[in-house]
């Protein structure tokens, strides 16, 4: 195998592989001795394994016997045996590494290997598929090997009850949708009960089709959001309004970076509509939002591409997979904004009531790891945020896919045209089309063109998703066309008809540069698996979205010297260079939104991990009134400084005013009849903190019950009300913050200032608001034990 594989990957890479071979040859000796066991004896193993690491053998010491294990009981149990390349796949997981396997090479058996020595060290393996379809597949197929060993395997989806959830993040390896891992987290951060926590601590996870989770999803921060009322006539004015607007007179939209500007002239016309003098004060701060939000709706997204409207319901498009994103809805009153653009019935808004970036909710774990058939465009990315590496794993068959070169068009029509005439001589022969699109627009006009040359078809986009895994299985026989948005389908194989090997196999056509090379390779990877036969042909057009948004400016210089021929082809080699620059200027923008999002959530992260763990401290703890003393200790000292200024002499000091703010607190200290030049800030905090001892020591002598108030569920309320406020807080800050771009301080070092003197005075606000609630309860109490 080695001879070959150098063929394939580098020298550093090499040395990995060669070192995983040694290891995959020391299973293969096992093989013949477990090929006896019972099952019984099989099963045994995975005590033996465990008590092996209890007393102090480490996860490298058992990795040969473990995987050897698996493999029989895969073999046993679903009737596949482990080939060596997957062997290695899973020495490359175990090492927190991302295995680079191409499609139909077997990466759901491969997961059983890792996830199988991981869970032994007793901590919980998480097993992240991209969609419930895989995940129940999985857990059903790959879970009876485990259950076969002695493990206990679980499934996460959505609507589960908490105990539920609970047994499932108990079990030995959980499978599940990433999303969901993610919500569990921030969910289990707003509890009120220690005991309603579903999470188990990270341990190690690994995730299939790495990249469409950790990085096509990562432009988009998972958002736990709460239903509030929203004005619904203000939605429709404001969409009908803006359906008025003339670009680049009454607003602009620059597309590489997706920001709506309202112009100058934009502005008059809002304030002209709804009467008023300045559109930008503090007392239109709401209209203006809206506004705002009816432009992005307006110019940001359109009708089946970025959501549909199915039985009067909007729902949106994920841009990479071209799926429905069920329950998800944008926050902030732009999915409203979209509803009133359709002129929809409008829901209520979603409030933000957590949030986290997926890059930083996976950072999370101790132990990553994933699989994909296209990761090495990325590794820079993965080995950046994440610090795992991408290892090219050998197929088991020498790959005989033939990629014809690309072809570039002039126009749309050219293109769609030549499109539907190479499906159709693939058609009349009999061998089998899969034609890959980039949303549901096209895939649609794509149709259109088939239909006119009465090609049959299957048609699978978000509007037919129930059917995705049963239409692209069946794309590969005989005399089938199947047209997918993007990657609808990923993680169901395609396999051959009978007889369609030679008719040349499945023939993939791609209609569109997709915003990322890996996604075209992915395209092209659903052809010519396990050494089977295939043809990929990718069309472009001048006209595609890609090229215009990123290459407009080279385009319009340099088009009239491409040579085209009577189909509308272009021959020029400088005008596939050019729509090469231009998916890699796209891919480079995307790169840059990932990390500008990162950067800012980097920011909130600290801020929420601070939060977080208060929280925690708050949920475990037994005894809870040294944590109010303390605040009460800290608010108070704000306060004296407030009221006795350095600034001022003692003499001015307004010490009436400041006995009047501490008495609210419960605090009553007698400061008019001290001798002002005498005092200092000092004492005055003396007096007070001894005032605030003596009030918890009183109440350290009455039974719990007597307090009257659950201090827990007061901690908790207060600490959850003003960190959502300070989240609202923070997204309008990062709304201001382009702007800010353009003068000469860098955007993120503003937000990081801003974002700390906003959150410094969310948390003494926090303590004030505690410290006051608090005395208001204990006043009554104090007042009785006094008489």
């Amino acid at each position: 195998m080695l001879s070959y594989i150098k063929q394939i990957v580098g020298d550093q890479q090499f040395k990995e592989l060669k070192h995983y071979e040694l290891l995959v040859q020391e299973i293969n000796v096992l093989e013949g001795e477990y090929l006896q066991f019972s099952d019984e004896k099989l099963r045994e193993k995975t005590f033996y394994f465990k008590e092996q690491l209890a007393q102090g053998k480490s996860i490298s010491d058992i990795t040969v016997e473990a995987f050897a294990i698996v493999r029989e009981a895969s073999r046993r149990v679903l009737g596949l045996r482990h080939h060596d390349v997957q062997l290695i796949g899973g020495l490359a997981l175990t090492d927190q590494n991302i295995a680079e396997m191409p499609t139909g090479e077997g990466k759901t058996l491969v997961a059983t290997l890792p996830s199988y020595l991981r869970a032994l060290e007793g901590k919980g393996v998480h097993v992240i598929t991209v969609n419930e379809y895989l995940a129940k597949r999985d857990r059903e197929l790959i879970g009876q090997v485990h259950e076969f060993l002695g493990l206990t395997v679980g499934l996460n989806l959505p609507q589960l009850s908490t105990a539920e959830k609970k047994a499932a993040y108990l079990s030995d390896i959980t499978y599940g949708v990433g999303t969901e891992f993610g919500f569990d987290f921030l969910r289990d951060n707003l509890v009120y009960n220690q005991a309603d926590k579903v999470q188990r601590p990270f341990h190690f996870a690994i995730i299939d089709e790495i990249d469409s989770v950790l990085i096509d999803e990562a432009k988009t921060p998972l958002i736990l959001a709460a239903k509030s009322e929203v004005n619904t006539s203000l939605c429709y004015i404001c969409a009908k309004l803006v359906k008025t607007f003339t670009s680049e007179v009454d607003y602009t939209f620059d597309p590489l970076t997706k920001a709506a500007n309202l112009t100058e002239h934009g502005i008059t016309k809002v304030e002209k509509a709804f009467g008023i003098d300045n559109l930008y004060d503090l007392e239109h701060q709401t209209l203006y939002h809206f506004v705002i939000q009816a432009l992005r709706a307006h110019v940001m997204f359109k009708l089946d591409v970025d959501y549909i409207v199915t039985d009067g319901e909007l729902k949106l498009i994920d841009m990479f997979t071209g799926r429905i994103m069920e329950g998800r809805s944008f926050s902030d009153g732009l999915h409203q904004a979209l509803e009133a653009k359709e002129n929809l019935d409008i829901t209520e808004e979603n409030k933000t009531q957590a949030m986290i970036t997926i890059q930083n909710y996976y950072r999370m774990y101790p132990g990553l790891s994933g699989m994909t058939g296209t990761a090495k465009t990325e590794e820079k990315e993965f080995q950046a945020l994440y610090s795992i590496d991408v290892i090219q794993v050998p197929t088991n068959k020498p790959r005989i896919r033939i990629d014809h070169e690309p072809l570039l068009f002039m126009t749309k029509e050219a293109k769609y045209q030549t499109a539907a005439e190479e499906v159709k001589k693939r058609h009349v022969i009999g061998q089998p089309v899969l034609i890959g699109t980039t949303s549901i627009q096209q895939s649609e006009e794509m149709a259109a063109y088939l239909e006119n040359s009465n090609i049959p078809y299957q048609l699978l986009n978000a509007k037919s998703v129930e059917n995705e895994a049963k239409l692209i299985s069946l794309a590969g026989q005989k005399h089938q066309v199947t047209i997918a948005t993007n990657m609808a389908g990923r993680g169901t194989d395609i396999e051959l008809g009978e007889g369609v090997s030679e008719l040349g196999g499945l023939f993939v056509l791609g209609t569109e540069r997709h915003e990322s090379r890996r996604v075209d390779n992915q395209l092209k990877g659903r052809s010519g698996r396990q050494g089977d036969r295939g043809e990929t042909q990718l069309m472009t057009s001048v006209e595609d979205d890609i090229v215009q948004r990123y290459a407009q400016e080279e385009l319009d210089k340099a088009i009239r010297k491409f040579s085209v021929n009577q189909n509308g082809l272009i021959t020029s080699k400088e005008a596939y260079k050019l729509v090469d620059k231009a998916q890699k200027s796209c891919e480079n923008h995307n790169y840059s939104i990932r990390e500008y999002i990162l950067q800012l959530d980097n920011i909130v992260n600290e801020q929420r991990s601070i939060i977080y763990q208060k929280r925690n401290e708050i949920l475990k703890a037994n005894e809870l009134l040294p944590v109010i003393h303390s605040m009460m200790k800290n608010v108070t000292d704000q306060i004296v400084d407030q009221s006795c200024s350095k600034e001022l002499l003692p003499e001015e000091w307004d010490l009436d005013e400041l006995t009047s703010i501490l008495s609210t607190l419960s605090i009553h200290v007698n400061l008019t009849n001290k001798r002002r030049s005498l005092l200092e800030l000092t004492d005055i905090k003396e007096l007070v903190n001894t005032e605030i001892s003596s009030i918890f020591y009183q109440l350290d002598y009455l039974p719990q019950q007597r307090v009257g108030i659950d201090l827990k569920k007061l901690l908790l309320a207060t600490i959850d009300y003003h960190w959502l406020e300070h989240i609202e807080e923070m997204n309008r800050l990062k709304e201001g913050i382009g702007l800010r771009g353009y003068s000469q301080e860098d955007p993120i070092r503003i937000y990081n200032r801003e974002a700390f003197q906003l959150f410094q005075h969310m948390y003494q606000s926090y303590e004030r608001d505690v410290s006051i609630r608090f005395a208001k309860v204990i006043t009554p109490l104090m007042n009785k034990s006094s008489h």
